[in-house]
């Protein structure tokens, strides 16, 4: 029998969906899998179950309902004084993947290069290859996570079309700089280049910084294409419904990918979230502090245990050292063995941030996921400590 794709074909299953099951076959707390518990919004859910009966229940349409690409376009104005016309610059996507995947096979021509920076989600790989691109990878290492512009600016030549650019980064937390991101705005203009902007997390932001995205820099207006997650940013990651907004350029050949991946997001689901972007400053504000409260209080829990925590400047994430703990355990393995010790034996899940980096990368680390509920983060924190004394 004939084999399936040979580059899908070739990646095993998602490290979340596996440390997720581990979870559930042996009754461990999962801080493995970033999913938000206790953040969904009330207001928002009673939306939603009232727009689930009334309709509408038909196709959307395809770039999306007018009412969530006007407020998307409101609320690029508001939060970064970007004038974004929802017409030709808006589409509606079923998720953040699905923006990614739709830009990766709306603008990538098969031999292009496209640079990445990892550790990075695991999505991106697959995509971009099965578009018959060729990746430049450069990794930052721990516990900085500075940009290395030497090997970034190597990164870029003559077929580069396209860079992947995720701030705040899944996994570890890092935004990146404006003066980052002004080195990597002049690669991009220097080489004739465009960024993917994965910044599904830009209302994860903590201590008082704000997130910058690239396209607000001189000359990427025209250059980058900003993908967004009402999912992130409401705290219903079920839901599925992200976005892209680009020039009206770059976003044509993207939508014509999208026409034929989902073509549609459900419509009730999409005039919610539009309700939810026009809310005031309150709940975006709101959401912030909740979540650096559950950083905090989670970082202080694992410190206390033996970990060495590295600093979380965005995202749902913390990165840790376990090789404190290892040593007073004896143990010799790598990360991936590390978390399957502590969700068998110590009753939480975490995921090696090693299955970040395409050939294993830095293996000392694991990453835990603090958009939880407070009690849960305690239980979890007490479960780690009895399994470690």
């Amino acid at each position: 029998m004939k084999s399936g794709n040979s580059i899908l074909s070739g990646y095993g299953t998602t490290i979340f969906e596996v440390m997720s099951r581990l979870a559930a076959h042996h009754g461990a707390i999962n801080l493995g899998q970033g999913f938000p518990e206790g953040l969904e919004s009330e207001r928002l859910l009673g939306s939603v179950s009232q727009l689930m009966t009334d309709g509408p229940q038909q196709y959307a349409p395809m770039m999306g309902v007018p009412e969530l690409r006007r407020a998307v376009a409101g609320h690029s104005k508001r939060f970064y004084d970007l004038d974004i016309d929802p017409e030709t610059e808006v589409m509606v996507t079923s998720g953040g993947t699905e923006a990614l995947a739709d830009c990766l096979f709306g603008l990538i021509e098969p031999g292009d290069e496209v640079v990445l920076i990892e550790p990075l989600y695991d999505s991106y790989l697959p995509i971009l290859r099965r578009a018959g691109a060729t990746a430049k990878l450069v990794r930052l290492e721990p516990p900085e996570w500075s940009l290395p512009r030497e090997a970034l600016a190597a990164a870029f030549g003559p077929k580069t079309k396209l860079m992947i650019l995720n701030s705040p980064m899944n996994p570890i937390g890092k935004v990146f700089s404006q003066d980052e991101l002004s080195f990597i705005a002049d690669l991009l203009i220097k080489h004739d280049a465009i960024a993917v902007c994965d910044e599904v997390y830009e209302h994860q932001v903590y201590d008082g910084a704000k997130h910058l995205p690239l396209m607000c820099l001189p000359g990427m207006r025209d250059r980058c294409l900003k993908i967004g997650s009402a999912g992130k940013t409401f705290s219903v990651t079920g839901w599925k419904v992200g976005h892209v907004i680009a020039a009206p350029h770059l976003l044509q050949p993207v939508a014509k990918a999208h026409q034929y991946i989902t073509f549609s997001t459900h419509p009730g689901l999409q005039i919610a979230v539009a309700e939810g972007l026009r809310w005031d400053d309150e709940y975006f504000i709101g959401l912030t502090r909740g979540l650096q409260s559950r950083r905090d209080r989670l970082a202080k829990g694992l410190a206390a245990v033996g970990f060495e925590v590295l600093p979380c400047q965005g995202s749902y994430f913390l990165t840790c050292d376990y090789r404190p703990l290892a040593r007073k355990k004896g143990f010799n393995g790598d990360d991936a063995e590390f978390c399957r010790l502590i969700t068998m034996w110590g009753g939480v899940a975490a995921v090696p941030v090693s299955a970040f980096y395409e050939d294993g990368g830095v293996k000392d680390y694991v990453r835990f996921c603090f958009a939880k509920t407070e009690d849960i983060l305690d239980v979890a924190i007490r479960r780690l400590t009895d399994y470690f004394s």
